[in-house]
């Protein structure tokens, strides 16, 4: 199953770039880079989603509406798109 949340970027004065979900609770990610800070979110929603699912009574956040965000100056935001398998073969 897919799942996208919209991540919030911002490239710090070293060049390394830090990542948040405003949807996901607590979850981050940085990198000396913004391809390494995206790659990094992805493992971070994944994780955080796969956390979530493996919960009976976990629930996943509405996904907010990129315009919607608040964002400060500097600020980005990327979709950012999970891929998690329920069991094997399950999209074949």
């Amino acid at each position: 199953m897919k799942f996208i949340y919209p991540a919030v970027f911002h490239k710090n004065t070293d060049g390394s770039y830090k990542a948040h979900f405003p949807d996901l609770e607590c979850c981050y990610a940085e990198g000396g880079d913004l391809d390494d800070a995206i790659d990094n979110a992805n493992s971070a929603a994944r994780d955080w989603i796969s956390l979530e699912l493996d919960d009976p009574d976990g629930v996943l956040p509405h996904i907010s509406d990129a315009h919607d965000l608040t964002l400060e100056d500097g600020d980005f935001v990327r979709n950012i798109s999970v891929n998690i398998r329920f069991y094997e073969g399950w999209d074949e």
